[in-house]
């Protein structure tokens, strides 16, 4: 039986397109909702007009009330019984409330090479170091913010005249090969490293 999977989108859901275009028919996992915090989210847009389900629930009428918010994305999640969760540009940090029960049912993709750059701002950080090699990680989520087991990782060559965005470019199309790979992987319960 195909695993049940929702994704987490807050933008414009590249990730989240590439997930759900790679789960073709053998696959062992299908997409079952789409949820956001932002009703503008491109990525709920595209999830619409594909048919899938999609769930909105805006983090701002909660406020600072982390719980309360994460509790109404628990209660809209419960009817579609899903077996995982995939983060794909979901910019809210989650609290160990929500994320313990998901323990080893949760994955996330980060723009660095983890344990290097958690947070924000990824690509300007590896410039300035002068590091020679950036890219992307794709990670089991645990509380602590960008610390989870890894499950695969792609490198990117830094180039001498690189700008972030430009490096963000290049990272992001290391992405789109390398979460459906794990997402594939992992699903069919193989949680080896992938090194792309």
């Amino acid at each position: 039986m195909k695993k049940r999977v929702g994704i987490f989108v807050s933008g414009g859901g590249s990730n989240m397109r590439a997930l759900v275009e790679d789960m073709d028919a053998r696959h062992p996992a299908e997409p079952v909702v789409v949820v956001s915090n932002n009703s503008d989210a491109g990525g709920i847009a595209w999830a619409r007009d594909a048919g899938l389900a999609t769930v909105v629930v805006d983090h701002r009428p909660y406020g600072r009330d982390r719980s309360a918010f994460e509790g109404a994305i628990s209660n809209a999640l419960a009817p579609f019984e899903l077996d995982m969760i995939c983060l794909a540009g979901f910019m809210r940090v989650l609290t160990a409330g929500f994320v313990t029960p998901w323990r080893e049912r949760m994955l996330n993709i980060h723009p660095s090479l983890l344990p290097k750059y958690r947070g924000l701002h990824t690509h300007a950080r590896a410039l300035e170091a002068g590091d020679a090699e950036h890219g992307c990680t794709v990670h089991l989520v645990t509380p602590e913010l960008d610390e989870g087991p890894v499950l695969g990782q792609a490198r990117v060559p830094l180039q001498a005249d690189d700008t972030p965005e430009e490096l963000a470019a290049r990272v992001l199309v290391q992405e789109h090969r390398l979460y459906p790979a794990v997402l594939r992987r992992f699903a069919s319960g193989d949680r080896r490293p992938l090194m792309l």
